[in-house]
């Protein structure tokens, strides 16, 4: 998942040049005042404090304001110049210390820094609608709109004015006074909802851990996992007993080993629960009226509902067009999850288990199938799957095939904590591109999940570079002993590189124009796991961590065999949520506040996905995506996106896979442009043609269940 804190600055994630002034905030000076002096103007860890960001934020906002109001107040005529790039320039400061803020909010939050961002986050909103609800500088967007044609403008410099166009009318700038005040009171409510949300929902997940006294509990899982859960104990005051931490998702890793029923059902229990037991970390009336809000503001910015605003500016266009995607393949991915079951249910037969499959169950059946029927245990594969390994010598050696980038470690430069690595990225010329922020392993007061950003990007206008961050959440292990991962685990790492190179390699003059529609901004990320199994990649990085010996080509070959394995239910989970998230945001204007629970479980039966054997990937009441983290009405995007990157991929299939001519060819005409152009015409000039979902299907094992459908073609 890649982040987008957009709504705290201009239209993007803007950055500027550094003003180079400097104010005193305690004894010594406020780092985020001044640029920062390291390569590429990556953060200075070792020098920020947590009394440094409401001061940081305040005064960023105070000077972009100033900043807005001299472009408005201009007398002379707008111009693109005077009034677009300008804007463009403007928030430096505000950029500099969001980027860093809402980055370890996320990954390394503090309760300093909780308070921070519950006192700061309504005055971002209220900022960005100060902004644009300026009248004054409305009225100069619009005159240099209706006279575009005349302007002369390249087309990313025309592509630019109509972004900022459409982003006032969407953000209310045609509403009348009234309407405006009423946007910006909503605007402050979502954004106290939201930090509310996020700060139960980690608090509520920190809370879920699940404490064993009895090591016999245990039994069926790995040594060295249990060593991490006894020193996850240990470091919360709790030695000789083990900790079980939940992941973000609803299905827990840790399901697929454990053979006492018991403690499967209580873990997953505690998973499906979060904040929804009606205590302090219960988060049922915050959705609640998220969702009910966010309908009114649609209908107020003349949408029939928080769905048909979202999607207007994305590449689906419509939430007729995402919902047929999806619901046109339940009927496949349903019928194989149940097929799926009963295959279980044979083996718990056979074992004289006495009970019938369940969602808690499924994990470890799941994986009791691949080994009857695919001979393949995870456990073998773990050894060759170690994480230093997979990084270095596969994530990275992928993308010095395909594009000729090469990697230095860089331990001179701080970080924010001591587990994050950091690697400087050179060009295929040799030439120093980037810089790159490794954050893998799991923390108590890191969000779940994993994710990438960028604490600066690239922007040819403010002559800056991409300093981006990757951070995933692997169990770190016990001290001394390796990090395995799963071949999920090994995706994820591919996956978030993805996402890393799109940032690395855009070649955009305007800061806007970083910003992507949501249902593209994962088409690079999972584009980029298809080269975790690409033979010369794994040859280079699946070693067994003792021996060095190569992953034996028969253990390989079972991994293939097992690509569409379990899919029934990693599709039909994936739907649920998808779905779950379009029945929220496709309630109508007016509509009283639904009950959660009683609203999910309405919402699942009529999409026909409720199979009580495959939870919800997320529940409402801990579904992050679609209430804190920027994918309302988008969480259909990861499918949207899967659709462009499996057809993308089978281009390559078509023209010789993995070279550097393609790799080039990608990067010039599809990485390289970020928002600069409408995402479907990039598509059509790459591929020669709208998607198809053939490709789709056929990845995920469902070619033969489901008739192909084509996803729309131009909208």
């Amino acid at each position: 998942m890649r982040l987008d804190f957009s709504r705290f600055t201009l239209a993007a994630a803007v950055l500027a040049l550094a003003s180079g002034s400097v104010l005193a905030a305690g004894p010594e000076p406020n780092p985020f005042f001044s640029a920062s002096p390291l390569q590429y103007q990556a953060p200075p860890f070792d020098r920020i404090k947590d009394s440094d960001y409401a001061p940081a934020l305040e005064e960023g906002m105070k000077r972009q304001i100033a900043e807005i109001e001299a472009i408005a107040d201009d007398p002379a005529a707008p111009t693109f110049e005077n009034t677009l790039v300008a804007m463009e320039r403007s928030g430096e400061l505000l950029t500099r210390v969001a980027k860093v803020f809402f980055n370890l909010t996320q990954s390394n939050i503090d309760d300093a820094m909780k308070k921070v961002r519950a006192e700061e986050a309504p005055k971002l909103a209220a900022h960005q609608d100060a902004i644009f609800l300026n009248p004054k500088l409305w009225a100069r967007v619009k005159a240099l709109y209706e006279k575009r044609d005349a302007l002369g403008l390249d087309p990313e410099s025309r592509y630019l004015l109509e972004r900022y166009y459409k982003t006032f009318v969407r953000a209310g700038a045609n509403l009348p006074a009234a309407d405006q005040a009423k946007l910006k009171e909503w605007n402050q409510e979502e954004a106290k909802l939201t930090t509310d949300f996020e700060e139960r929902l980690l608090a509520g997940t920190k809370g879920a851990s699940i404490v064993v006294s009895d090591r016999a509990e245990l039994a069926g899982m790995p040594e060295t996992e249990i060593a991490s859960a006894a020193s996850r104990a240990k470091e919360r005051g709790m030695p000789g007993q083990w900790v079980l931490d939940l992941q973000n998702t609803t299905q827990q890793p840790v399901l697929a080993n454990l053979t006492n029923r018991g403690l499967r059902q209580r873990i997953l229990e505690a998973s499906e629960m979060r904040c929804d037991r009606g205590d302090a970390n219960d988060t049922k009336a915050i959705v609640e009226r998220l969702a009910q809000l966010r309908a009114d503001r649609a209908k107020l910015l003349g949408f029939p509902t928080h769905a048909a605003y979202v999607l207007d500016d994305r590449m689906a266009k419509t939430p007729e067009h995402a919902l047929k995607l999806m619901t046109d393949m339940v009927p496949a991915a349903t019928g194989k999850a149940e097929r799926e079951a009963a295959r279980m249910q044979q083996i718990v037969d056979a074992e004289k288990g006495g009970f019938k499959v369940s969602a808690a169950d499924w994990e470890l059946y799941a994986e009791k199938v691949r080994k009857a029927d695919y001979d393949i245990d995870v456990a073998q594969v773990k050894p060759y799957f170690e994480l230093n390994r997979v990084i270095e010598d596969g994530v990275f050696f992928a993308a010095h095939q395909m594009y000729g980038l090469t990697f230095k470690e860089r331990k001179d430069l701080p970080v924010y904590n001591p587990d994050v690595r950091v690697w400087e990225v050179f060009d295929a010329d040799g030439k120093s591109l980037a810089l790159f922020y490794g954050d893998y392993f799991q923390r108590a007061n890191k969000s779940g999940g994993a994710w990438d950003d960028s604490f600066v990007d690239q922007t040819s206008l403010l002559g800056t570079h991409p300093v981006i961050v990757n951070v995933l959440n692997f169990p770190k292990p016990a001290p001394g002993e390796p990090a395995l991962l799963s071949p999920t685990d090994v995706s994820a790492a591919f996956h978030e590189f993805g996402h890393a190179l799109h940032g690395m390699f855009s070649n955009i003059k305007y800061p806007t124009l970083g910003a992507t529609p949501r249902d593209w901004v994962e088409m690079p990320s999972q584009f980029n796991e298809h080269w975790a199994l690409e033979p010369t990649v794994l040859a280079h990085y699946a070693h067994h961590y003792k021996t060095g010996a190569p992953i034996p080509a028969p253990l390989v070959e079972k991994i293939r065999k097992t690509k569409t394995f379990n899919m029934g239910y990693i599709t039909t989970e994936y739907l649920e949520a998808a779905l779950l998230d379009f029945a929220w945001h496709t309630l109508p204007p007016g509509a009283p506040l639904q009950n959660a629970d009683a609203f999910e479980k309405e919402a699942l039966e009529r999409y026909h996905v409720a199979l009580p054997q495959v939870p919800t990937r997320y529940r409402t009441t801990y579904f992050s995506h679609i209430w804190d983290g920027g994918y309302s009405a988008g969480y259909y995007s990861y499918l949207w996106s899967e659709l462009l990157d499996d057809d993308f991929y089978y281009w390559f299939k078509e023209h010789g896979g993995m070279t550097r001519a393609n790799g080039d060819r990608f990067r010039r005409m599809v990485l390289s442009k970020e928002g600069t152009e409408d995402v479907a015409d990039i598509f059509r000039a790459f591929r020669g043609r709208d998607p198809i979902v053939q490709p789709l299907l056929e990845e995920r094992g469902l070619v033969e269940e489901t008739a192909p459908v084509r996803p729309g073609s131009k909208r």
